[in-house]
């Protein structure tokens, strides 16, 4: 080993070393600088609260229960009914009901067959059946008898409705009769739909080959195109 390399002289204090010689002065200066930190802010700020954590809570009602149910016992069960005896009978007679022929009953004797009593179905609105029921006839007739009787100002303001109408057409398909069914809701309307139902025309009712007179009820419906 080379003389000249190692060195002379006294080692001096490693770095842990100063390390543990400063820790004393730096604690304590510490200390010292918390305490007066905190003296001034209790000097500075001395209105400091603590934040109210505090809460409510609503009071319980009571609540009532409700009666008990007493439930009703189940009905007694019906009895059966007694087994049916039969009871021994000698009937001797050999009961028959009589024949009915035409030399007992004559037909001169029989009753006459019910009279058809007439009934008037003009009065008001009835079923009367029919297999065909009656057509519009006149169909452009009613399209301008609608419009000219379309009240003004409920057609400007865009109002309509539908009015069912009874007619009562008689055999030869004319309108004898006519009156409101259903409203509209709106008098107006309604007036307006009385006047368009004396134009209409219709072929008369069919009930099988026959023309019968009827009750029928057509919808006038008022709109604005």
């Amino acid at each position: 080993m080379n003389p000249e390399a190692v060195p002379s002289g006294p080692v001096g204090p490693t770095a842990n070393d100063r390390l543990k010689q400063s820790f004393q002065s730096w604690f304590w200066g510490s200390m010292i600088a918390a305490t007066v930190i905190h003296f001034g802010i209790f000097a500075f700020w001395p209105d400091f609260t603590a934040a109210d954590v505090s809460y409510t809570a609503d009071e319980l009602e009571a609540i009532e229960l409700p009666p008990e149910i007493e439930i009703p016992p189940p009905p007694q069960q019906i009895s059966r009914p007694a087994t049916p005896v039969i009871a021994e009978a000698n009937i001797d007679e050999d009961i028959t009901i009589a024949p009915t022929t035409f030399e007992d009953n004559p037909v001169e004797d029989l009753p006459p067959p019910p009279e058809e009593v007439a009934t008037d179905i003009s009065s008001a609105p009835t079923f009367t059946p029919f297999t065909v029921a009656p057509s519009i006839q006149n169909r452009r007739d009613v399209i301008r008898a609608m419009e000219r009787e379309y009240p003004p100002l409920l057609r400007d303001a865009g109002i309509g409705g539908t009015v069912k109408v009874f007619f009562f057409i008689d055999e030869e398909g004319k309108v004898n009769d006519f009156r409101i069914d259903q409203t509209s809701g709106h008098q107006a309307l309604d007036d307006a739909a009385l006047n368009v139902a004396e134009v209409y025309r219709f072929s008369p009712a069919l009930n099988r080959d026959k023309k019968v007179p009827v009750w029928v009820s057509f919808p006038i419906t008022f709109q604005v195109r």
